[in-house]
């Protein structure tokens, strides 16, 4: 099947805002994506979390928008939208009729422009606390929930930008003044620092005379700083392992490898090392471990794409009741071995080539996903035309840069062992547990 081209158009306002639009009028609808260069690996010491707090303050108003009132105005026009934060971008994003594309544009200009005037104490105060719950919910109080907090600690050294999480630490928001949150806003949320893709029914020269409207009285920011040096070792260099006792329904093994940073064909082989490990009930890891030993309630192993020094590949088995933790950790790290071995069958390759084509197709068969693709390509590579040339680089890995990729990246002296094992019931930690969610729920 010949794979769909995406035909864009990409220019520069006079204010360094990217403008990338992709018409397509097969339906009456358009995407708005505004991605910013600016994630939790931009936030230095002390004052981590700020980029995902931006994530909740973006909705709580600006110059000529009321608090929430971004969200209500699009939903009234029959449209959806949210805002994503991650290590390496913060986006913002809005689906709707395409008689509703200017309304998306000003939205979204408005907030870049004015937010810092609309900006309070008490907006900072809430939206702290509306973080902080969030941790809680995501992350302290959910069964395996610190997991990802754990594994970049363990990738990636103290002084590494990926070292925390993007939910940042909660002393440093506290800590935080609304000089410092504004300061950040400041200096990242800015037009020279951002890409906006429109795709969809909409008309390349209308968008950009909106664009200019809207978006182009507003003024860039020269001095971006510069990120520190990223660069990693390609290896650990020895295996860590911490086991977490917690409140978990059952045991469950985490693995974790450094691998090539995102852009590099080596993590293309990795991602599809991942659909042979576990990608369906005919991969590897499902056969073995869950159908036919029935060791793992379930399996998986996926690539988080970071950008900077390294990326991660990691997955996890949940062991089954019973069932010997060392037995489902050694069947797990034997299949992985044994791809690092010996390349796929041309069967398996051919299988999660396949599986590949589909994800990718179905995505982009979306307006919001191509919109939000071209930004990402643009921000994080400088080069949107990857939307049409990934599928290809995929469908072109051979099983023997599986394997080779495989046998680079799987190695011991280079993963993470991260177990959790259920708390016995009664203990004291059981105990501290129940009393602080007592009185959250009171």
């Amino acid at each position: 099947m010949p794979v769909p081209v995406v035909e864009f158009s990409d220019e520069r306002l006079a204010n360094g805002l990217r403008l990338i639009v992709a018409e397509d009028h097969l339906a009456p609808v358009v995407a708005v994506n505004l991605w910013y260069n600016v994630g939790s690996k931009h936030e230095v010491t002390g004052k981590t979390g700020f980029a995902h707090l931006f994530e909740h303050v973006m909705f709580q108003g600006s110059a000529n928008v009321g608090k929430a009132e971004h969200m209500a105005l699009v939903q009234a026009a029959g449209g959806t939208l949210n805002g994503t934060t991650w290590v390496d971008r913060t986006n913002y994003y809005e689906t709707l009729p395409s008689h509703e594309l200017e309304l998306a544009l000003w939205l979204e200009a408005d907030r870049m422009g004015t937010l810092l005037g609309a900006l309070s104490q008490e907006n900072l105060d809430n939206q702290r606390d509306v973080v902080k719950n969030e941790k809680r919910w995501s992350y302290d109080n959910r069964p395996y929930g610190s997991w990802m907090e754990k594994m970049l600690a363990h990738l990636y050294p103290e002084d590494h930008p990926y070292h925390h999480s993007t939910i940042g630490s909660m002393a440093d928001l506290d800590a935080a003044s609304l000089d410092d949150v504004k300061a950040f806003f400041a200096t990242y949320y800015v037009p020279n620092n951002a890409v906006l893709s429109v795709a969809g029914d909409c008309e390349r020269a209308q968008v950009r005379a909106w664009a200019e409207k809207y978006f182009g009285p507003i003024a860039p920011n020269p001095a971006i700083p510069p990120l520190p040096d990223m660069s990693l070792p390609e290896l650990l260099g020895e295996e860590r392992r911490e086991s977490v006792e917690d409140q978990v329904p059952l045991a469950r093994v985490y693995v974790a490898f450094r691998a090539p940073a995102f852009g590099d064909t080596r993590l293309d082989a990795i991602d599809l090392a991942g659909q042979i490990l576990t990608g369906g009930k005919g991969s590897r890891l499902h056969k073995r471990l869950v159908r036919e030993e029935r060791l793992a309630q379930d399996v998986s192993v996926f690539t988080l794409p970071f950008v900077g020094g390294a990326a991660a590949c990691i997955g996890w088995a949940t062991v089954r009741p019973g069932v010997e933790i060392a037995k489902v950790e050694a069947a797990y790290l034997e299949e992985l071995e044994k791809l690092a071995t010996e390349a796929p069958s041309d069967d398996e390759l051919a299988r999660a080539k396949a599986l590949t084509e589909a994800d990718e197709l179905g995505s982009l068969a979306r307006v919001e996903e191509r919109a939000d693709r071209l930004s990402m390509y643009a921000t994080l590579f400088d080069d949107p035309a990857l939307i049409n040339t990934m599928l290809p680089r995929y469908l072109s890995v051979t099983g023997e840069q599986i394997r080779d990729a495989a046998r680079a990246i799987f190695r011991a002296d280079n993963r993470v062992i991260l177990t959790y094992v259920p708390r016995a019931s009664g203990s004291a930690a059981d105990a501290v547990d129940g009393e602080t969610n007592g009185e959250e729920a009171a």
